[in-house]
């Protein structure tokens, strides 16, 4: 049974939220104050709790990072008015699962809570998964932001701690629940899908479709037959009526991959069922109305495009409500070694191995490749290295690709001032040999050594180290390795 913690001073509303959850098979406490929630929460420890955001003795910010300095590991969501979502979504960021914002309904705070504690059985941990799924059934399909340090999976896709990580869940978090056309910025493998169906779950359309379509290879005829459909007859090759993309996302999202590549005639025609919010199958007369939230990703810049007069300006401007970009992989190093953790113990089960991890070589390899692919292309190169490697090894580098290999044979500089990342326990070398240097450098040696013990956990390793959390974090800003 899980426990949970409600703080709120309504006593109404602590009262009502504690029939409702026990109800559900759950064990809840209330506090009508932060005084009174810190009492509880220092005899006990709780699964999840959920704290009002405005209190008469503190707020939500305060009790954020004092429930979590006490129990990194408890997930917190936040209850907010109207008026405070801004604020919310900035402690989503320092901490909270997520936020829930008032008048309060009992089937949306139920769901919440099961992704939360969903979500927490996929955090990457040494030990191995023992909370039950979702009551719900359902695999977490909501992102959120990783307390604990290390990485989240949501959608399938990998969501890191690092500074680059954390923009990038801020904006996500921030046009999810509107309804704005957004485009998506990213190199090919960055996972543009991914985080259009991260917008699409978080949104007040996740009950309806999320319909993907790749217009990169799409010619002309095809992608009017793709996005608008068809009647039986009315082209060569025509032989029964199809049913358009945008008529498949109706109430729901429409995600278009490389949009850039469609031809100018379509895009015209992309134009007028976006401004009239109708579409007709090709060859029919029958106007169909559509509720669509649509999203575009491309790998190129489209206002470019739009200069070079390969893409419509006033298109461009019905998508770009909102933008995001999306980093690649080079510029989310501190989240490399935890991404390629993830991706072995993933494959290691697929696969019933015990892999026992990377070899200090393969590590080397790894922080100094640019990984053009991207995150595909480290969980491309971490699958094939896992099915090389023999059960109870660690992968050592003839299991790496050859184009790896090929691109990492410049020797390292280790005369080099600034730190450079050579694997994951001795990580670093300075020019220098004085007493401050050797101080740093020790510093550093345990620093990893924890973090290797604890599969890149940052709570766990603050744990161990016998320090905070923001230190740890400030330590490894300072050393490069954030």
């Amino acid at each position: 049974m899980k426990n949970i913690l409600i703080i709120d001073d309504e006593v109404n509303i602590g009262l009502l939220l504690t029939r409702f959850l026990t109800k559900h098979g759950f064990h809840v406490e209330t506090a009508t104050s932060g005084a009174k929630a810190m009492e509880l929460l220092n005899a006990n420890r709780y699964d999840l709790v959920l704290c009002d955001y405005r209190l008469e003795d503190t707020d939500g910010r305060e009790m954020l990072d004092r429930i979590l300095g006490i129990h990194p590991q408890t997930i917190v969501i936040i209850i907010t008015g109207y008026s405070d979502v801004k604020i919310a979504v900035e402690m989503v960021k320092n901490g909270a699962y997520d936020y829930i914002s008032k008048p309060l309904y009992p089937d949306e705070i139920l769901n919440t809570i099961n992704k939360a504690l969903d979500t927490a059985d996929l955090r990457v941990t040494p030990e191995p998964k023992t909370s039950a799924p979702a009551a719900n059934g359902s695999k977490t399909e909501k992102s959120s932001k990783n307390q604990s340090g290390g990485v989240l999976v949501t959608n399938n896709y990998v969501l890191g701690d690092c500074d680059a990580a954390k923009e990038l869940y801020r904006q996500i978090s921030l046009v999810a629940p509107t309804n704005y056309s957004v485009i998506l910025f990213g190199e090919s493998g960055t996972g543009k899908e991914s985080v259009a169906n991260m917008i699409h779950q978080n949104s007040p359309r996740k009950d309806q479709p999320f319909v993907p379509l790749d217009c990169g290879s799409l010619s002309k005829e095809l992608a009017g037959s793709e996005l608008f459909g068809h009647e039986k007859g009315s082209f060569t090759g025509a032989f029964g009526q199809k049913i358009g993309h945008f008529e498949m996302a109706n109430g729901g999202t429409l995600f278009l991959d490389e949009v850039a590549n469609l031809s100018y005639d379509i895009q015209v025609s992309l134009l007028r069922v976006i401004q009239e919010r109708k579409v007709k199958r090709i060859g029919g007369n029958k106007e169909i109305d559509l509720d669509v939230r649509i999203l575009v990703a491309s790998n190129e810049n489209l206002w470019e495009a739009v200069q070079k007069g390969r893409f419509r300006e006033d298109l461009y401007h019905r998508f770009n409500e909102f933008s995001i970009h999306i980093p690649p992989l080079r510029n989310r190093s501190g989240d490399l070694l935890v991404f390629a953790e993830y991706f072995l113990k993933q494959t290691s089960n697929e696969l019933n191995k015990h892999i026992k991890g990377f070899s200090t070589e393969v590590i080397r390899y790894f922080t100094r490749y640019s990984w053009p692919g991207n995150i595909r292309e480290l969980k491309n190169v971490v699958r094939r290295a896992a099915l090389l490697t023999e059960d109870g090894k660690e992968i050592e580098t003839r299991s790496l690709p050859l184009e790896l290999l090929e691109l990492n044979a410049t020797p390292i500089n280790t005369q080099e001032t600034e730190p450079i990342i050579v694997e994951s326990v001795k990580a670093i070398s300075y020019a220098r040999n004085d007493l401050k240097s050797a101080a740093q450098e020790a510093e550093l040696d345990t620093i990893m050594k924890v973090l290797k013990e604890v599969n890149f956990n940052k709570t766990k390793a603050a744990a161990i180290l016998n320090i905070d959390r923001k230190t740890l974090y400030n330590k490894m800003k300072a050393m490069k390795l954030n």
